[in-house]
């Protein structure tokens, strides 16, 4: 299993939104960059993300998984990219900010601490159990 970090501003997609559209999930659309979407091409079903709400509030809120994988994005005319499907899996009870990400040793590597205007990024096994265990995530 593969761990990504997608990103929203709240006031376009937020946390509650994508929890309310349950079991069925929604489209990852309107991605316009290469690299994140070639993120998106790697991705696998089954694979786990974090919800992060950008903007503003700059803190992972959520966990998503995966659950179809790329596929054309009809929102680009062009027809260039892609989009996967995700559904809300659980809250992160302690949102984890992006200056207490930056201020953790075990994360100074995580790609959001580094790249923050990628959209949709990777996240490494051992970044992911540190910040579940750091939002009060159980099982994951």
């Amino acid at each position: 299993m593969n761990y990504w970090l997608f990103k929203s501003e709240p006031e376009t997609w937020s946390w509650e939104q994508q929890k309310k559209k349950g079991a069925k999930g929604e489209p990852w659309s309107g991605v316009r960059n290469y690299q994140a979407a070639n993120n998106m091409k790697a991705m696998k079903k089954g694979d786990l993300g974090f919800f992060y709400h950008s903007g503003g509030e700059k803190s992972i809120v959520g966990i998503v998984e995966v659950i179809a994988e790329y596929k054309p994005d009809p929102t680009d005319e062009a027809g260039r990219f892609g989009l996967v499907d995700v559904k809300a899996v659980e809250d992160v009870p302690t949102h984890i900010s992006l200056s207490r990400i930056k201020g953790d040793p075990k994360l100074k590597e995580m790609v959001v601490a580094n790249n923050s205007r990628l959209s949709v990024q990777p996240v490494r096994a051992a970044e992911w159990a540190h910040i579940c265990k750091l939002g009060g995530v159980k099982g994951k």
